[in-house]
């Protein structure tokens, strides 16, 4: 049996499946019409950010399942799998820690604008200590949208680290630790100093971040995004950065040409989706995404499987 790894994985998830008889097989290129030639043979696939579009399901000859080294999904056609039979599973919860911690990371530099500081030493400009106000966290507000895995972890740090007020706006989390649920998102925003994303995207939460939400919040706070882009709209972003409605942003998503754009002239920090890329998260993704294929390959479903019904509609 084989198994094509789109883009590399760590060396501890590809020993699983080789220990097991699947031989891991990489693709020339991660296109639809590269993967589709590369897919030919493979009875399984693990893929990351580049996903699996429709296009590759083409060449799915025994395809049986295509793993996602991580929580986001949208990359994966779920209409051309289900026509080819094929399952789609995720790793959600194993990269949460380093997510988690990532994204306190981005905070504490945002609020004391530690990469413009080191920018303007190592240029040798004087006077970045004047250039704008910098704040603790200490007793802040923190509003949490999306309180999975990433998110609850988050709180639990901001709250045990800095003694933290944490909002929580999450619609469909039943258990939210103790911690005090915001009744609207637009009351969240108003009342907060840091806002942290960790909610999945879909079509009604494109540019949840938006223009007249953005106006609500109190002048000075703190936005970090490390869930996915298109949950803040940019350019509403850079327009509020500017009127010093939001005093500094970290996002490790944003759109290709973000850095380069109007948010580039503001104190936002940009990390390169950099969130689950610790030595420790890639392991745990990896054994977790080799489990799964190894599962659907015995005939039984992964835990974390996104469409079960393929499975009962092929028996």
């Amino acid at each position: 049996m084989k198994c094509l790894i789109v883009q590399p994985i760590h060396e501890e998830g590809l020993e699983m499946l080789r220990a097991a008889g699947v031989e891991p097989v990489r693709p020339a290129a991660t296109d639809g019409a590269s993967l589709a030639e590369a897919v030919r043979g493979c009875d399984a696939v693990i893929t990351r950010d580049a996903g699996f579009p429709a296009a590759a399901f083409e060449g799915a000859d025994r395809l049986q399942v295509v793993v996602v080294h991580g929580t986001g999904h949208d990359a994966v056609d779920k209409v051309a799998a289900a026509s080819k039979g094929v399952l789609v599973a995720n790793t959600p919860g194993a990269n949460a820690r380093s997510v988690a911690e990532h994204a306190l990371g981005l905070m504490l530099a945002a609020a004391r604008g530690i990469a413009g500081a080191d920018a303007a030493e190592r240029a040798g400009r004087t006077g970045f200590r004047e250039s704008r106000d910098f704040v603790e966290l200490e007793g802040k507000t923190a509003l949490i949208v999306g309180w999975g895995a990433i998110g609850s972890r988050l709180g639990r740090m901001l709250d045990a680290a800095f003694g933290m007020r944490v909002l929580v706006h999450s619609p469909n989390a039943r258990d939210i630790g103790g911690f005090e649920r915001a009744t609207s998102l637009e009351e969240g925003l108003a009342e907060a100093d840091v806002i942290s994303l960790h909610t999945p995207m879909s079509p009604e939460k494109h540019h949840m971040i938006n223009a007249a939400r953005l106006a609500l919040v109190k002048p000075g706070a703190v936005l970090v995004n490390v869930a996915r882009a298109g949950l803040v709209d940019e350019a509403a972003l850079a327009e509020a950065m500017a009127a010093g409605r939001i005093a500094g942003a970290g996002l490790d998503v944003y759109s290709h040409d973000a850095p380069t754009g109007p948010l580039a002239e503001q104190a936002v920090v940009f990390t390169p989706h950099l969130g689950a890329t610790t030595e420790e998260a890639l392991a745990r993704v990896a054994r977790g995404a080799a489990g799964h294929v190894l599962t659907a390959l015995s005939g039984r479903l992964p835990e974390t499987v996104l469409n079960p019904e393929v499975r009962s509609a092929a028996q």
